[in-house]
């Protein structure tokens, strides 16, 4: 087996564009200082460096939201045709160059439907105003990671759903707090008290009164109605907006801090003598055991978004503190809990919901142990969507073609298993999903006449073999021979905690992550900073990525680049037959290559055959180079 540390690392894409813009460094310092508790009031700055811009351009340019258009009728395409120069200037005058201030422009409004048949409301900012939120949210993050508490888990920087259930386990079966309670916020995100929301920015140390008024201009922005009105929003952060699941985070931030005061992070426990526990966290158990020898309550908050659970030893005490949380989000932060939804759950006896599952524990022997399942409302939906893709497979919709549909299943396929793999019981409720889908195969394409679902087609990839291959439910559809994932064979995998050491501000934090640039970062600097001489922003950051991708190397020669000057990025469609500026249509060659792929004259071509004395692999390379820009191969 290979050593751990000499193994390659997982690249985390928000690192390694922080890298490519050397935006990382600055990163850290604002977190560091954060978590001094230090005042920041020159963070404009930041958000309008150059780098910080491109940064944010380079974020959402491969975000699928970004080609949905605004009021606008813009799209991330528009602003990518542009040149790095233009986009910088146009956002620094649309934040600073106004005479009014910046002033975004109407949001557009769409209603998403909900299961449950109403609607969800969501705002889809201008792509410029995008843009902007993006920058804004770079350098805000770092900060406000600082602040937040470790029991929150949603839309933040290595956390996940994963880590929220694996806390959820860890409560009900280590811990054994038995009662849950369910909170549900009525209309949260539409009932976020903008005043309030201010004040505990300015708390969290970001005081810089220019970005505070730059952020209120985003919360009060106009919204525009499916019938055309305007109106104009006194509370609330519109669902859609790139910076709004950080204020939400924000704002639930105080709820997060007083339930962790109460009991977990209680200053009692400082009065008692700490160890060090396994994961490098202070280990609090003596001041545990005597707190509970008071009429303090224990209680545990794990909050993904505004969805949250409080997990409670007692009834009494779940009883009192579901009373003492509801009184204190009306009073503080003026949200409403729906009385309806909100409940206490003995999870010996009932299943609690939550993130799409539920979950209950069950005796065995001395102790209890967890039971998750998909949550009924989640299961009947896969089960509906399912079984509606299973009918386009059988009889496709125009304009796709029978592998279309077959490959929207698959990925619907792997899409619930990744999710729900983590339930303890997933395989009976994949086994309940696979009756229904298989019926639908069986009967449209396993007919007597034409026996179209069989077990034998194309050879499976690599990853494929790796999930599915040794499954007896694998069927392929004669004639197309693609396989159609058995969305039955499913493996349970205990979830993962987030580890305490994990961290994307500190170098220390990053080690488990990503590996560091191991290239020529000097000459990726280089780069970056160079002027665009007209070709639009997308090439230019395409450049960046493709010379990281490369090693730094030419694609061809594989030999590394010295210089700037000897990079050239060159068109595998040229530009006059229709090529783009897309990451996929290009590749870094050395100048003397890019001369070679274009060559024409059998002077030249000698030439430069003699100078580079390619080899038949790097022959082969630049052939194909030369075939796809229209050229007869050469031979060497």
């Amino acid at each position: 087996m290979p050593n751990q540390k000499q193994e390659k690392l997982l690249c985390v894409d928000d690192l390694r564009h922080a890298e490519y813009y050397q935006m990382q460094e600055i990163f850290d310092n604002l977190y560091a200082q954060s978590k001094e508790g230090k005042i920041l009031t020159n963070l404009m700055d930041i958000i309008l460096k150059r780098e910080n811009i491109l940064l944010a351009y380079r974020n959402i340019k491969t975000n699928t939201g970004s080609n949905t258009a605004g009021t606008d009728k813009l799209t991330i395409k528009d602003i990518g045709k542009l040149t790095p120069e233009e986009i910088v200037a146009r956002v620094r005058y649309i934040v600073t160059g106004s005479v009014h201030g910046y002033r975004p422009k109407p949001v557009r409004r769409k209603d998403i439907p909900k299961p449950n048949g109403k609607t969800r409301p969501l705002g889809i900012p201008c792509i410029w105003d995008r843009l902007i939120q993006q920058c804004i949210k770079q350098v805000m993050e770092p900060i406000c990671e600082a602040k937040f508490s470790n029991n929150s888990y949603g839309f933040r920087p290595n956390r996940s759903v994963e880590h929220a259930i694996a806390r959820t386990y860890q409560l009900l079966q280590l811990t054994k707090l038995h009662y849950v309670i369910e909170f549900d916020i009525e209309g949260f995100f539409d009932n976020v008290n903008h005043p309030k929301l201010i004040r505990q920015i300015w708390a969290m140390g970001i005081q810089d009164k220019h970005l505070i008024y730059v952020l209120r201009q985003i919360l009060k922005a106009p919204i525009k109605v499916p019938d055309n009105q305007i109106i104009y929003p006194t509370k609330g952060t519109p669902q859609g907006g790139i910076i709004s699941p950080l204020l939400a985070g924000i704002v639930l931030n105080e709820l997060d801090h007083w339930i962790d005061s109460q009991w977990q992070e209680n200053p009692v426990t400082e009065k008692y003598s700490q160890g060090i526990s396994k994961n490098g966290t202070p280990n609090k158990s003596n001041g545990y055991t005597a707190m509970k020898k008071t009429k303090l309550k224990e209680m545990y908050i794990v909050r993904y978004a505004d969805d949250f659970r409080i997990f409670c030893r007692k009834r009494s005490d779940a009883d009192k503190i579901k009373h003492a949380v509801t009184q204190w989000l009306s009073e503080r932060l003026k949200l409403n809990i729906s009385q309806e939804k909100t409940r206490i759950v003995n999870v010996k006896k009932n299943y609690s919901e939550f993130l799409g599952f539920k979950i209950k524990v069950q005796k065995k022997g001395q102790k209890y142990t967890v039971k998750s399942h998909m949550c009924d409302k989640a299961l009947e939906k896969q089960k509906q969507n399912l079984a509606e893709q299973a009918k386009n497979v059988a009889k496709p919709r125009t304009p796709r073609n029978e592998r279309d549909e077959i490959t929207l299943y698959n990925s619907m396929v792997m899409g619930v298993q990744n999710y729900y793999c983590i339930a303890t019981h997933i395989t009976l409720d994949c086994s309940t999903l696979n009756r229904k889908v298989m019926t639908i195969f069986t009967n449209r394409l396993g007919t007597e006449k034409s026996n179209r679902l069989v077990k034998k087609g194309r050879e499976l990839t690599k990853t494929e073999k790796e999930r599915y291959g040794k499954s007896k439910m694998l069927r392929y559809v004669a004639g197309s021979d693609e396989p159609i994932y058995p969305i039955g064979y499913v493996k349970c995998k205990n979830p993962m905690g987030k580890k305490v050491t994990i961290n994307c501000y500190t170098a220390k934090g990053r080690e488990e992550l990503h590996d560091n640039l191991r290239l020529d970062t000097s000459l990726m600097l280089q780069m970056m900073k160079e002027p665009s001489y007209g070709k639009s922003a997308e090439y230019m950051d395409n450049r960046i990525s493709l010379f990281s991708a490369q090693w730094g190397k030419c694609a061809v020669t594989g030999e590394p680049f010295q210089n700037l000057n000897e990079i050239h990025c060159h068109h595998k469609i040229p530009r006059n037959k229709g090529g783009t500026d897309k990451y996929e249509n290009l590749v870094l060659v050395k100048d003397a290559i890019h001369k070679l792929i274009h060559a024409v004259k059998e002077e030249t071509i000698q030439k430069y055959l003699q100078m580079l004395k390619l080899n038949e692999e790097q022959l082969k390379k630049l052939n194909r180079l030369r075939f796809k820009a229209g050229l007869m191969e050469l031979v060497g």
